[in-house]
């Protein structure tokens, strides 16, 4: 079939591109030459014209000939703007081999294929030798040429004054360029008692034209005869306005454009062709306009006949090509109507084989599907099994823990447990038992969810009231933070279907999750909006805490999911369980995350759309345990004051973000140290500012965890000596990799023995004492030479290094050591004191003193040429120095 459909373009002739690039669009004689252009075209049915308009824009015809030499045109025609800035185009088309043919106006170069234009010389010539056929006497004239350096501008100002230098009669009083025209006209007008104007001879019609205008204008109009070139027909063309009076003559200047197409059809037909192809002008005035014109009219009258039997030819070739194409439609139809028929025979023959196929494969899915109906069935029945037994044991806990709770509280009141120190630790066993408690609720609250168990129970509510207690609850560990804790409504006496139990559960994961994730000096806010042109009432759940991420925010409430930027401990279920809560009240929940978070939740104000056996009319008694028992944040009674440490204890910096781990570990350790406390967001900069003789830190922290942390600190010159404990909840083996490769010294796993870790500081402690005395015994053999591994024996290396490159400078101080190894001087004392347990005034001091006691040993130099290569200031600081440390003098010591 393709073969039939194709095989009518074989015999399809050529057709050529040619592209014509127009220097002018906007005047008359211009668009008349890309009339004759199309005009010419429309008579060749194989040349496909484009034509550019340039716009008296030289940089875009560059353009327009740089597209027409790279996108394949068989013949490229230019009217040129100016003579030169085309060459180097031009002749790069006529190196490739593309025709060229110039139009109306040359340029300074001869690589092109044919030029087409009138002899612009004898243009000049003929006005002047009209003008001098008129006139016997003198006559004054005024030239007007065009604006630009073109070639037509050149030549016919060279012609005229040819003739103008032979004739005596004819003078060039003024020669003035067409832009110069409203300014100077009107002063030469005026003038013309001084120096009088017989003619006025400008280079194209419409600027004889506008000359004429001016010359009305002061009544000067019938004193001087005006003469043009163009020739053009056409209202207020040169040919009309010969005929009305206006000018009285102009030269006839053909465009070429008939012309050019005809070249260019010689051309591509690989006939020869002149170079240049001068085109003939002549005078037309009052005795040959009207035979110009009727010429000309008849002329357009036969192309109009010649476009409408064009019209007609291309229609019917139209219709032609459309009769054929239905042809080749209906043949390719009938190929593919049998192609199908084939097709449809085979088709039903393929199906009956795929029939029996999948009959037998739909007859294995079945057996398969029943095999995993069994299966399933009993994997949901041991899945049920297991749930039933951790929401069994999950049950079992509750009494044990109940009991924890109510013994802890009996110990809390006993007088003996009051006036002791187990206070503190008797309230850690409290709070830490009540999280358990609400923890164990929450996994049974989860499991009744999840089994679609609950059943709403709704009474009418003071809804302010009811927040307000919530809030009352909070409002203690609000003011222990500063943080700025404020409850609103619009409406204090809004009363509301709900089910308080379940309420209660919402409120408080709201408002421990805002706690939790607020800095202190925050901000947390309950604001209850009544919409009193709604059915509706929201409670807006607003902090200034961390946010969650954008991309989270479609996630907040499913189940188990905790946010990238949540380091804190969670269950990852409260949030899903309050979501569920609500929309058993068929209300809704919504978060904003901008500068914090903003919980909202829309609530029904009636009871509509609750159903009866949802409603109790008698509001059930809340359990106090529930609102009195909720909150994690420990009683001030369980609190017990710090122990002021003294200042010669080692220090201990624990970064730590759980508040009840930080409280037990400066209890238990602020009898032998001096503790430090970090949440971790500031860990790095206590541990720079404090050089801590030994470090604690957790791994879950905000913004950096505990392996950062670590590593920062170790790759640090500062804090590289200090010890590192990590504690921390994960015990799986990367982790503890994870934790060596950080630098730690010790890893331990939550939970862990306080003993344990009480000896392990003791151990890492002495041990950094031993290391200690190993550098004050050996400081003057650690050199650049040695090579120890450890960041602060290079340090003890690099500062020997200093201080023996500086020895006898007696100006060399402990500030210009601190800015050599790019710490401050406190912290140089401090890593000093650390490693070495001296004062780096001192150790110079010794250095000086060693070196000194070396060179009266080993040299003949004078005491005095000693101590000042030493560094001391004078002789008799240096012996009573040597004195004081070896007891004797330098003069003894070498007797």
């Amino acid at each position: 079939m393709s073969f039939v459909l194709l095989g009518c373009n074989d015999n399809e002739t050529k057709t050529y591109k040619i592209g014509f690039s127009q220097c002018i669009s906007k005047d008359d004689w211009r668009k008349a030459m890309d009339h004759e252009m199309h005009v010419e075209v429309s008579l060749h049915t194989d040349i496909d014209l484009t034509v550019f308009q340039a716009n008296e824009d030289i940089e875009l015809q560059k353009k327009q000939i740089e597209f027409m030499i790279n996108n394949g045109f068989d013949v490229i025609v230019i009217s040129p703007l100016r003579p030169d800035p085309l060459v180097p185009l031009v002749e790069k088309a006529y190196d490739k081999g593309i025709p060229v043919i110039i139009v109306d106006r040359k340029i300074n170069s001869q690589k092109f294929t044919a030029f087409v234009g009138a002899n612009n010389i004898d243009v000049g010539r003929n006005a002047a030798n009209y003008i001098a056929s008129l006139n016997e006497k003198k006559a004054n004239v005024l030239e007007i040429k065009g604006s630009d350096n073109s070639s037509p501008v050149i030549e016919r100002h060279f012609g005229f004054h040819q003739i103008v230098k032979s004739e005596a009669s004819l003078s060039v009083v003024y020669s003035i360029k067409d832009e110069e025209i409203e300014q100077q006209i009107p002063q030469i007008l005026d003038s013309l008692s001084v120096k009088p104007i017989n003619f006025v001879f400008a280079f194209n019609d419409n600027i004889a034209y506008n000359t004429w205008k001016i010359a009305k204008s002061k009544g000067l109009e019938k004193n001087i005869k005006f003469i043009g070139v163009d020739g053009l027909n056409g209202p207020n063309n040169g040919i009309d306005l010969v005929q009305n009076g206006v000018l009285s003559a102009t030269i006839l200047y053909p465009t070429g454009g008939h012309e050019a197409i005809k070249i260019a059809m010689k051309i591509l037909r690989n006939e020869n062709v002149p170079k240049n192809n001068k085109l003939n002008t002549t005078i037309i005035d009052y005795r040959n306009a009207e035979i110009m014109k009727n010429q000309y009219d008849r002329i357009n009258k036969h192309q109009k006949d010649i476009e409408i039997q064009q019209q007609k030819i291309k229609k019917q070739e139209q219709t032609y090509s459309t009769q054929n194409n239905i042809l080749k439609v209906l043949l390719g139809l009938l190929i593919i109507s049998v192609l199908l028929a084939a097709f449809s025979i085979y088709s039903v023959y393929n199906i009956k084989k795929k029939k029996r196929e999948l009959e037998i494969r739909n007859k294995k899915i079945t057996v398969q599907r029943n095999q995993i109906k069994k299966i399933a069935k009993e994997v949901k029945i041991s899945n049920d099994a297991r749930v039933n037994f951790f929401t069994g044991l999950s049950h079992e806990f509750k009494t044990p823990i109940t009991l924890i709770l109510s013994s802890t509280e009996s110990l809390a009141e006993n007088k003996a447990i009051k006036d002791s120190k187990l206070l503190s630790e008797v309230g850690l066993i409290f709070n830490n038992s009540k999280r358990l408690l609400r923890l164990i609720n929450q996994l049974l609250d989860f499991r009744k969810v999840e089994d679609r168990k609950f059943v709403l129970r709704a009474s009418n509510t003071n809804l302010y009231q009811f927040s307000n207690i919530i809030f009352k609850d909070f409002e203690r560990e609000a003011q222990r933070r500063n943080i700025n804790f404020t409850i609103s409504t619009n409406n204090e006496d809004l009363s509301v279907y709900i089910d308080r139990n379940l309420m209660d559960k919402v409120y408080f994961n709201l408002l421990s999750n805002a706690f939790k994730f607020t800095p202190n000096n925050g901000e947390i806010s309950i604001e209850i909006q009544d919409e009193l042109d709604s059915n509706f009432v929201k409670i807006h759940f607003k902090d200034s805490g961390i946010g969650i991420p954008k991309k989270e925010m479609d996630n907040v409430f499913l189940a188990f999911f905790q946010g990238s930027n949540n380091n804190k401990a969670s269950s990852g279920i409260g949030l899903h369980l309050s979501k569920e809560f609500i929309e058993m009240h068929k209300g809704s929940i919504e978060v904003i995350s901008k500068h914090g978070t903003e919980f909202i939740i829309t609530l029904y104000k009636d009871k509509a759309h609750l159903n009866s056996d949802e409603i109790i009319y008698e509001a059930d008694i809340i359990d106090s345990s529930l609102l009195n028992s909720n909150l994690d944040y420990e009683d001030d009674s369980f609190s017990e004051p710090l122990v002021v440490n003294d200042e010669d204890n080692y220090s201990v910096l624990v970064i730590e973000d759980n508040v009840d781990l930080v409280k037990f570990l400066r209890t238990k350790l602020s009898a032998e140290y001096t503790v430090h406390v970090s949440d971790g967001s500031d860990a790095i900069e206590k541990a720079f500012e404090l050089i801590p003789d030994i470090i604690l830190c957790d791994i879950n922290l905000p913004d950096k965890n505990g392996f950062d942390i670590c590593e920062i600190l170790k790759k640090d010159l500062r804090t590289s000596h200090i010890p590192t404990i990590i504690l921390t909840a994960l015990n799986n083996k990367e982790s503890y990799i994870k934790g060596l490769e950080s630098g730690a010294d010790l890893y331990l796993t939550k939970p862990f023995s306080f003993a344990i870790l009480a000896q392990s500081i003791k151990t890492l402690i002495y041990n950094r004492e031993k290391l200690r005395y190993y550098f004050v015994n050996n400081v003057h053999s650690i050199d650049e030479s040695s090579s120890f591994g450890s960041m602060e024996q290079q340090f003890v290396s690099d500062l020997n290094k200093i201080i023996n490159m500086n020895m006898d400078n007696s100006k060399f101080s402990v500030e210009n050591l601190a800015n050599d190894l790019n710490i401050s001087r406190i912290q140089l004392y401090r890593k000093m004191k650390a490693i070495m347990g001296v004062n780096i005034s001192d150790y110079i001091q010794n250095i000086r003193l060693e070196k000194a006691k070396n060179m009266l040993i080993n040299t003949p130099l004078t005491i005095s040429e000693i101590a000042y290569a030493t560094g001391f200031s004078s002789p008799n600081y240096f012996s009573t120095s040597f004195k004081s440390k070896f007891n004797k003098s330098p003069k003894a010591f070498r007797g």
